[in-house]
């Protein structure tokens, strides 16, 4: 991995002072262009490296400078990596623990204007990734399967399915993944004979075992995901598929925001626009903001049910009038 790269670079430098590229690409097996394109990597993060050429030249931190990375785990290390790609600890107390470490690490290691900056960025910036109508999903067994995916242990693992039914399953976990703040398993399942997906938070019981596995080099967990991600919208759009069409403005185009456009045709100063509002009770509670600068063209059975919804408001306002 390219993190394991630019850290192993920074340890290299600072520990032997000064190292030619051609050096470093020895020492990490990789070519002096990876090497040079880390430095700027480096570099644009603000770590002073400095380059000099000549028989005694290298790339080298600027004197007085230290990174005082020997003083991480590797763990620990993992978890500023992984919390930094937007997979927080997710208060699993282990995870949260080994960041806090971390942090503290860096904290005392940086001069002490960055220092100051640092408390101050604490003070003044705050990160709540709770919703606010509703909480972010328990994940119990969180950090065992962390465990699990980062030490290549074998799982025994009670999950339970949409419908509630449980089942008791065999894993080889081969990696975890973040979408929107759920986490996600992919996992081969010896039970399935085949990696499967499965969401962290419906795992009832999770036991870790001493048996470790092999990760086929074939194996790709961006490229299973991207695959993963593409099967279940085509499943999800050919299940739930309830075309509206809507007769609106252009004027009023960011009034379509959020929605699942499909088509867009235009009517003179008007538009005609095709959205996916997957099935009739999603239709009649999506259609009614929208019915203030748009007309509901279609489907009939909607067009109706606005006609009689619009009807409904109309007695209600003049039977208060009346009164």
């Amino acid at each position: 991995m390219r993190l394991h790269r630019l850290i192993a670079i920074l340890l290299l430098v600072e520990s032997r002072g000064k190292m030619k590229a051609k050096e470093l690409a020895e020492a990490l097996e990789t070519s002096v262009r990876s090497i040079y394109r880390d430095i700027d990597v480096l570099a644009e993060s603000g770590i002073p490296l400095v380059s000099t050429t000549g028989p005694n030249g290298g790339i080298s931190l600027m004197e007085g400078y230290t990174v005082n990375l020997r003083r991480l785990h590797g763990e620990e290390v993992v978890q500023l990596f992984l919390t930094g790609r937007g997979m927080p600890a997710g208060g699993a107390d282990g995870a949260s623990l080994l960041l806090q470490n971390a942090l503290l690490k860096l904290e005392a290691s940086l001069p002490a204007p960055y220092q100051e900056d640092i408390r101050t960025a604490l003070s003044r910036f705050l990160f709540d990734a709770e919703p606010w109508w509703s909480t972010q999903p328990e994940v119990p067994y969180l950090e065992a399967l962390r465990t699990a995916v980062w030490r290549g242990r074998m799982l025994m693992a009670e999950y339970r399915k949409v419908n509630g039914e449980t089942s008791l399953r065999k894993l080889h976990p081969y990696g975890l993944i973040v979408k929107q703040g759920e986490w996600y398993l992919a996992a081969y399942c010896e039970r399935a004979g085949e990696v499967r997906t499965f969401k962290c938070e419906r795992f009832t019981a999770v036991t870790l075992l001493e048996e470790t596995y092999a990760i086929s080099e074939q194996f790709s967990l961006q490229a299973y995901w991207s695959q993963a991600e593409l099967s279940f919208v085509q499943t999800s759009r050919a299940r739930e598929f309830y075309p509206v069409v809507i007769r609106t403005g252009i004027k009023n185009e960011q009034m379509l925001q959020g929605l699942e456009i499909m088509n867009t045709e235009s009517e003179g100063e008007a538009q005609l626009v095709t959205v996916n509002m997957y099935d009739y009770s999603s239709a009649c509670v999506s259609v009614l903001p929208l019915m203030v600068h748009a007309e509901i063209v279609g489907p009939p059975e909607l067009r109706e049910y606005v006609s009689s919804q619009v009807q409904e408001w109309n007695h209600i306002y003049n039977q208060h009038l009346a009164t």
